[in-house]
């Protein structure tokens, strides 16, 4: 039935299968696609949205690079919004509300539209593993599918157990079965694995809620997108979101199920994630707060099926039912599913190579929540990147590795592999010690060369990139060379309660106080004039002002990067011995022999490790 050894086998097509297999194809890698089921091709299985706080920077990084998760983003938007944008643009993040079904359904069509990639349906039982190398997997029908590396993307399937209050039942996702077997496997090989727990709130009937009790929440007066590409278009209608509480009285019928509970009755013994905790968990930890926001999302352009956002749980259903009936706008709430927590296998990332291929077997690569993240967009990446080192590898050539500094998908990596994680992985911004070098509206900047150049980005992109990166580079020095009279400045100056001025200056200096906006400066002669006629559009016109605005801080952490890199181009030769090193701390040598960091600068962000046990080893490799 499969005569031929693939390059690539991805199993599971969720977010992270779905990344890899269209970046290992795409890179000229024959890839199969196996998963369970072919109809849940890159499922939203938690809430219909894509982006947020640090998870849009990731998205944007993604479609820069030549994923597709920004493109499928935008081509399923019911409504976009950009975040934080009151602040500096380093925090700005971008957010789409999904439609869900066309979410899976544009994802589906992109893959089938991609060359080198097949599917295959079935459940995947085991790995074929011959002297310490990935051969292929077998199925669980007993076929054997051999190729010269797997990528496992197995999300919440590998032993997946559901709770509902004091019910329990076998499962990867609500209506689907778990997988079994691939854990068995990885542990007789010598792999340490681990259980986590995630969760998901009620889904439920639009048309039984009262939106005239909540806040709504409009997307923005004029949206954005996600992806760099000509392929898609911003939004021009949009579908509200709502926002309500719950109350005191909510939290008190919460609490009488607390005895049912399986997160307090020793049911769950797994961590779930610290950032998006249940209603039962939020309520026992901030035990002071009366209420909590919930926000009402719709799952769709027409469905009527609504995500109840801030209220996942594993309550009884009885108890999600009748605290739900009692916040405001639900009082005649009638449940599509009742929420659920859900465990599963997860293997510490550790046990990881910086190109997401596993330490132990060659060939294996590991992306997603078996590595112990949590999202969809942290998924998508390392699928990403998963796909792109195993192609490369099978085409012998050097592997692909993002640093700190390069991006946020960097950023994620290394603190997986370095500092693992015992509970499920989410992104911030605060994680991230060079945010304002990886901001959303540059990656493209940071990341299109670099995926062409290992033959995943297209030429279009690059071309594409390095336009926007000529003009607004042009445009900076135009108004570094042009000048303003204070006739002209003043008025401006003084509506912005910014010091008058009393000689000509230069635009740019103009325009680097606070105060003053794009929209100033474009009444000034000659720089709107500039804009029409070298044809800007209006993310070169914003690339503009952002250089403008905040060049000190950009040239500062350059300056800090490249002082990280230095130690980062430090190579630790493979199996070290730190055993040797008796005037390094113990704790030190063990952690070190653990990780088995690539490189020095990755060594001192291991914890545990100090900055004397660092210079004891430069000292060792003789530097």
């Amino acid at each position: 039935m499969f005569e031929k050894e693939y390059d690539v086998i991805v199993i599971g097509a969720g977010h992270a299968g779905s990344e890899a297999a269209a970046a290992a194809a795409n890179m000229g890698s024959s890839t199969l696609l196996i998963t369970m089921n072919l109809q849940n091709i890159a499922q939203m299985s938690c809430n219909p949205a894509m982006g947020g706080i640090a998870k849009g920077q990731i998205v944007r990084e993604i479609d820069a690079m030549g994923g597709y998760s920004g493109i499928v983003s935008d081509t399923s938007a019911i409504q976009f919004k950009m975040l934080n944008k009151s602040k500096g643009p380093a925090m700005w993040s971008p957010r789409v509300q999904s439609d869900r079904m066309r979410f899976a359904e544009d994802w589906r069509l992109q893959l089938e539209q991609t060359p080198n990639l097949d599917f295959y349906q079935e459940m995947v039982a085991g790995l074929i593993i011959e002297n310490d190398r990935i051969t292929g997997v077998r199925t669980s029908l007993g076929l054997e599918v051999r190729s010269k590396s797997v990528i496992c993307t197995n999300g919440t399937f590998l032993n997946g157990l559901i709770h509902i209050g004091d019910k329990q039942f076998g499962g990867g996702r609500a209506g689907e079965r778990a997988a079994t077997g691939i854990t068995k496997d990885l542990i007789d090989v010598g792999f340490e694995a681990g259980r986590m727990k995630t969760g998901t709130p009620p889904r439920v009937d639009g048309r039984s809620l009262d939106y005239s009790k909540m806040t709504e929440q409009p997307g923005d007066e004029i949206p954005s997108k996600f992806s760099y590409s000509d392929e898609t278009k911003p939004l021009e209608k949009q579908r509200s979101c709502y926002m309500t509480y719950t109350s005191k009285e909510v939290h008190e019928i919460l609490k009488d199920g607390f005895d049912r509970s399986p997160m307090f009755n020793g049911r769950i013994k797994s961590l779930g994630p610290r950032y998006c905790p249940s209603i039962e968990d939020k309520i026992n930890r901030f035990a002071d707060k009366d209420r909590h926001q919930l926000f009402v999302e719709p799952e769709g352009w027409n469905t009527v099926e609504v995500y109840v956002n801030g209220f996942s749980t594993s309550l009884p259903e009885d108890v999600q039912f009748k605290a739900l009936r009692s916040v405001a706008g639900f009082e005649n709430v009638k449940f599509f599913r009742p929420g659920y927590a859900i465990e599963y296998d997860y293997f510490p990332p550790t046990q990881l190579k910086h190109t997401l291929e596993t330490k132990l077997i060659d060939g294996l690569y590991f992306a997603g929540q078996i590595n112990g993240t949590t999202g969809y967009e942290e998924a998508a990446c390392q699928g990403m990147m998963a796909g792109i080192n195993a192609a490369l590898k099978v085409q012998e050539k050097e592997e692909f590795i993002l640093k700190r500094n390069e991006a946020y998908i960097g950023v994620l990596i290394d603190d997986l592999i370095t500092k693992g994680t015992e509970e499920p992985y989410r992104m911030f911004t605060s994680r991230a010690e060079y945010r304002t070098l990886l901001r959303q509206d540059n990656a493209d900047f940071r990341l299109t060369e670099k995926s062409y150049n290992i033959g995943l980005a297209s030429v279009e992109r690059m071309r594409k990139m390095e336009e926007k990166k000529e003009k607004s580079f042009k445009f900076v020095q135009h108004l570094k060379d042009l000048s303003v009279v204070p006739e002209e400045a003043n008025p401006v100056l003084e509506k912005r309660n910014s010091s008058p001025m009393k000689q000509s200056d230069k635009v740019f200096k103009v325009f680097s106080r606070p105060q003053i906006t794009m929209e100033d400066v474009r009444s000034f002669s000659g720089v709107n004039e500039f804009i029409v006629e070298n044809d800007l559009n209006n993310e070169m016109v914003e690339q503009t002002e952002i250089q403008v605005k905040y060049s000190g801080y950009i040239e500062k952490e350059k300056n800090n990067a490249d002082k990280l890199n230095r130690l980062e181009n430090v190579r630790i030769p493979s199996n070290f011995d730190y055993s040797s090193i008796k005037s390094m701390s113990y704790e030190a040598r063990e952690k070190l022999k653990k990780v088995q960091p690539a490189t020095v600068s990755q060594a001192s962000r291991i914890s545990g490790v100090s900055p004397n046990d660092i210079s004891v080893l430069l000292v060792y490799m003789g530097r």
